[in-house]
């Protein structure tokens, strides 16, 4: 993980608690599965002790993954105040006549374009960065290079 990443006061809240319930309930589940697989006896060929295992590499990944984020982020506030798009603002753009579409600008674990969140890493997150309201920028999208104009930002 090369950059710093960026998280919303309440990404961070909810990533917390997503590590709080792995190092609890979900490690003593796993623990449970693991008991009861050893039991059964013949490591080698039982498939609930392989895939404990499997499940339990997984769940120590993604603690020491959200660890490091909770560790690392820059933690952005809403910043709809701005007169300039960054990280932390909402704003609204438009493709030639189509219908303008609103974004809020968020790190890259919290994208989720379906729900209005787009990550500042993305081609167009990172294409609108910097710039203010009425410019067109040009975004290279992956379907080709798009131009897009700033409507609103807040």
């Amino acid at each position: 993980m090369s950059e710093q990443p960026y998280l919303t006061a309440a990404g961070a809240i909810r990533l917390k608690s997503e590590l709080e319930q792995l190092k609890g309930a979900a490690r003593t589940e796993i623990a449970q599965r693991l008991r009861a697989a050893i039991q059964m006896g013949d490591l080698s060929e039982n498939a609930d002790y392989h895939k404990a295992k499997e499940d339990q590499a997984f769940l120590e990944g993604r603690i020491l993954e959200l660890e490091y984020l909770l560790k690392n982020a820059i933690i952005i506030e809403e910043n709809n105040g701005s007169d300039v798009v960054d990280v932390g603002v909402t704003v609204t753009i438009q493709e030639g006549e189509e219908d303008p579409e609103t974004y809020y600008l968020v790190g890259a674990k919290e994208a989720d374009p379906r729900n209005g969140r787009i990550s500042n890493e993305s081609p167009i997150g990172r294409s609108l960065l910097g710039h203010k309201v009425g410019d067109v920028v040009t975004v290279a999208a992956p379907a080709g290079e798009i131009s897009l104009k700033i409507i609103r930002i807040g």
